[in-house]
């Protein structure tokens, strides 16, 4: 077949090194940069087949979100936004992996298992971070689409969750929302706009935030968005990828494990982090008396599903809303969700996916890693009841203002993948609502002590 002679041709200008093993896991491929230019060809490769079968648009991110600089990685994104299923996270490391002149076999396996129909069409849409090493990488990708016969839209720099919306937007053909970074910009800062109309008496003050955006490409979109806020929320960016390294001293990342600020960010006011592809959000703040404060997944999971149940209450809907954790969690906030706020708690595997999956099972699914990653779900019925509720001329004044605002909660969020920019918008409209300083946010429960370490351990040969 002539599709696989390009194949041929193709992978031979993107080599795979002898010998060496990676394995496809939560965050996809992630390794030193100069290793992964036969992996991106391959991936590119994959995500064709993947589209060909689901006949949907497939999204490809090159990013090593909250890793050193020099490293770089690549996710797959299946049609509704959400992480590769599990079998073909599978596929991807008999790919990655099969030597030279194994791919071609290797390519047929996938195929014939699937029973893949290759004259069906197939897009992919690529997007890259602002790694030095992305362009090179991205291009690989844009190869192995190409030589499969698929058609790809490279989206350039955008954040992991802009690839994820806009694969979501084009595989529910705009219903979600427009594919294109202006449209995502618009479906959000609208919504935040129409959230903080009713706060009352918003200060200059309280409508300032301070933004580490880790160097990286969190900081670039945060300045493109800034226009669509109309003034809305005064947004101070550090850390904006001008002079220093992407994640070094700074970022979501460096501020949960080393418990202090980032460098450069005066943390006497209110500050959150985002990581190096914008996926992960923490907030935190410095005391009078010089004490680092830290608002973490946890915290942030707290604040949104209190006020969803606020809301849904005001509304007199009924909808089970749940929060999922993982054992990373704090006890404390594991303890106020249940037996202060009488909120269901999940506790899942630690893994994007297992969390996006808990959360699928509820009417409104909050979840969060203590990372900071983390997302709101709600089920097509749940939305279905609001939006009735919303445009019923009969209810009743605070029943139908509930529910506006739950419609406008429900697009400013991301539903298809964590993500900073939408969960600080989010965070930002809830404080600003409920007139919340962050030491009064900060003050809804105490954490229970902990600390994250990495351990390096020394590993001797059996040999």
């Amino acid at each position: 077949m002539a599709q696989f002679q390009d194949v041929s041709k193709q992978s031979g200008l993107h080599p795979k090194p002898p010998g060496l093993v990676l394995q496809y896991g939560t965050a996809g491929f992630r390794t030193n940069a100069k290793l992964l230019d036969h992996i991106m060809f391959r991936m590119g490769l994959l995500a064709t087949l993947r589209s060909k079968k689901t006949k949907a648009t497939i999204g490809v991110m090159v990013t090593a979100s909250h890793n050193p600089e020099e490293d770089n990685g690549v996710k797959l994104v299946d049609p509704m936004g959400e992480m590769v299923t599990p079998t073909w996270e599978g596929y991807a490391t008999q790919l990655a992996n099969a030597e030279q002149e194994d791919l071609l076999a290797a390519l047929k396996d996938i195929i014939e298992e699937e029973a893949i129909n290759m004259s069906q069409e197939a897009d992919v849409f690529v997007g890259k971070d602002t790694r030095s090493s992305s362009a090179s990488l991205s291009k690989a990708v844009l190869d192995g689409v190409s030589a499969l016969g698929g058609r790809n839209k490279d989206y350039g720099l955008v954040t992991t969750p802009q690839l994820h919306y806009m694969v979501c937007c084009q595989n529910t053909q705009g219903k979600y929302g427009e594919a294109t970074v202006e449209g995502y910009y618009k479906k959000l800062c609208q919504a935040f706009i129409q959230l903080t109309k009713n706060a009352s008496n918003c200060t200059d003050d309280q409508k300032h935030l301070s933004v580490d955006g880790a160097n990286g490409i969190g900081a670039l979109k945060v300045r493109e968005m800034e226009s669509y806020l109309k003034k809305e929320l005064h947004i101070s960016l550090f850390n904006d990828g001008s002079a220093g390294k992407l994640n070094h001293q700074c970022g979501a990342d460096f501020v949960k494990v080393q418990q202090n600020p980032p460098t450069g960010i005066n943390s006497g006011e209110r500050c959150c982090s985002f990581d190096g592809d914008a996926d992960r959000i923490v907030y935190y703040y410095t005391d009078s008396e010089g004490q680092f404060h830290l608002l973490d997944g946890d915290k942030v999971a707290t604040l949104i599903s209190t006020f969803l149940k606020e809301l849904l209450t005001q509304a007199g809907i009924d909808l089970e809303i749940a929060v999922v954790q993982t054992a990373y969690a704090n006890g404390s906030s594991t303890n106020y969700l249940e037996d202060t706020m009488k909120v269901i708690v999940r506790c899942a595997k630690t893994g994007v996916k297992h969390l996006h999956h808990a959360a699928q099972e509820f009417d409104i699914g909050v979840y969060f890693e203590a990372n900071g990653h983390g997302t709101v779900l709600f089920s097509k019925a749940a939305e279905e009841k609001i939006r009735q509720l919303a445009e019923d001329s009969i209810a009743d004044d605070e029943r139908k203002r509930a529910a506006l605002l739950l419609q406008d909660t429900i697009n400013v969020i991301n539903q298809t993948v964590g993500d900073a920019i939408s969960d600080m918008l989010l965070i930002e409209a809830i404080l600003a609502i409920r007139g919340m300083t962050i030491q009064q946010w900060d003050a809804i429960y105490k954490d229970l002590p902990n600390r994250q370490l990495k351990v390096k351990v020394l590993v001797h040969s059996l040999l």
